[in-house]
């Protein structure tokens, strides 16, 4: 008798999508044999191994983590069955050409399974998705959390995964305090999602096994507020899913992967950033939600950049270097961010380019994304990257920094200059919209907590 082939499996990811996708409905799969994961997008992640000790017995030594830029001769040496494609922010043009990429060696290409990977929780939960990286998901995620806790409920965020680090050591992460955060060794990356929760006396969840993850958060939590990443899809099956649309990249919605699954299934479409978009931008996502997802209910809002009187009297004339938000300006595509509207919000005189300043690895940044505006990414994914983006603002000649991320870079690096901290939350249209839809689901679908 012969015996029956066992399919060889590919992942291509990220870091973190691709963990999950392995570990919700591929590792225990006895007709398939995953052989490892290919690595891009985020830095210093390939050539490591995915850990044993969350393998399961099918895989006692871990699997590999190869660069994607190997993708072909990995698939040759690994005879390789099948490719699962499993991370995010990507265009469909870019999909398909891995996909012909893919196929023209023999194996077949696929992408994730959305509702294979959804872990069914015992307590109602809200997700927040988007349809790029950059369109404000995280401070809607913050909404939501204080509408819940306004409402009398226990709530905490569970945060998509950035394991940069010890994969087996960030399996269940639990962030309440900055102290947390240094006892982890978090990146400016982990930093700039988690702070922003913790400051709001919030605690976030986060690492790499998304089901020990959910289990722990259930035991102190009335409502799980799942803070997507990129425009990922849920890992959880949500009772109430968001996304947020940004009218400053319009058609995105329709164009990028998986974005574009969160837009035509989401309950709830945010078109955030009204504030600094076109007629144009917005009548465009306005009439895709209604063509794609007809029966989602459409809120507005804003996300208003502000600095102090003190802060905008220092910009005002002053020749500025911006620093914004390292994902949003690179795999994320924009141009601009908090920092460069803060910078023409207030008068300065000149954002000056980086450019000629770089220091380090920020250069193979810029040579990676070529399209980067006239900012500098807070590239942190490591010590020597922090290293070198402060060499490089120290480098800079200019009079004034202004730091557009999330949190204020200048408590965490040295900065040698004057600088300022473009502050933004989000604002709705209504000052009821949100918790009047957070009540209307759990209404609707009988899972009211309590």
């Amino acid at each position: 008798m012969n015996q029956k082939h066992e399919k060889r499996v590919l992942i291509m990811g990220a870091g973190g999508r691709d963990f999950h996708t392995f570990l919700t409905y591929l590792r225990d799969d006895a007709d398939l044999r995953v052989v490892g994961f290919t690595a891009t997008q985020i830095p210093f992640i390939a050539d490591r191994r995915f850990p044993a000790a969350l393998s399961g017995p099918r895989y006692p030594e871990g699997l590999p983590i190869f660069e994607e830029e190997d993708l072909l001769s990995v698939i040759e040496s690994e005879k390789v069955d099948e490719v699962i494609f499993a991370y995010s922010d990507v265009s469909l043009d870019y999909l398909e050409e891995k996909r012909a990429l893919v196929e023209q060696t023999g194996a077949s290409f696929t992408t994730f399974g959305v509702d294979r990977t959804m872990v069914e929780s015992t307590k109602p939960v809200i997700a927040v998705t988007a349809v790029r990286t950059g369109c404000g998901k995280s401070a809607v995620s913050r909404a939501v959390v204080s509408s819940l806790k306004e409402m009398g409920l226990r709530a905490a965020a569970i945060r998509h995964p950035m394991p940069y680090g010890n994969l087996e050591k960030q399996a269940v992460q639990r962030f309440e305090t900055f102290e947390d955060l240094v006892t982890a060794e978090c990146t400016i990356e982990e930093r700039e999602e988690y702070e922003p929760h913790i400051m709001a006396g919030s605690i976030v969840f986060a690492g790499v096994d998304y089901e020990a993850i959910l289990r722990r958060a259930e035991e102190e939590v009335d409502v799980v507020v799942w803070d997507g990443g990129n425009n990922d899809t849920p890992f959880y099956k949500p009772d109430l899913w968001l996304v947020i649309a940004d009218p400053l990249r319009p058609g995105d919605e329709l164009t990028y992967f998986p974005g574009r699954e969160n837009f035509e299934r989401a309950d709830v479409i945010v078109v955030n950033k009204v504030e600094s978009s076109t007629p144009v931008g917005l009548e465009t996502v306005r009439k895709n939600a209604k063509q794609v997802n007809p029966n989602a209910r459409v809120l507005e809002s804003k996300m208003p950049v502000i600095l102090s009187a003190d802060e905008a009297a220092i910009v005002k004339g002053a020749r500025v270097l911006v620093v914004e938000d390292g994902p949003t300006v690179t795999h994320g595509g924009m141009q601009t961010g908090a920092g460069t509207i803060a910078a023409q919000l207030y008068g300065a005189a000149e954002i000056v380019d980086p450019r000629p300043y770089l220091k380090g690895l920020l250069a193979e940044t810029f040579e990676k994304y070529p399209s980067i505006g006239k900012l500098l990414p807070a590239m942190g994914y490591s010590d020597q990257q922090i290293a070198d983006l402060e060499a490089t603002i120290h480098a800079s000649d200019v009079d004034v920094v202004i730091v557009g991320t999330p949190i204020n870079l200048g408590r965490l690096i040295n900065i040698d200059k004057p600088h300022v901290w473009a502050r933004y939350d989000v604002e709705f249209a209504g000052m009821h919209d949100l918790s009047e839809v957070i009540e209307d689901a759990f209404r609707v679908k009988s899972t009211i907590p309590g």
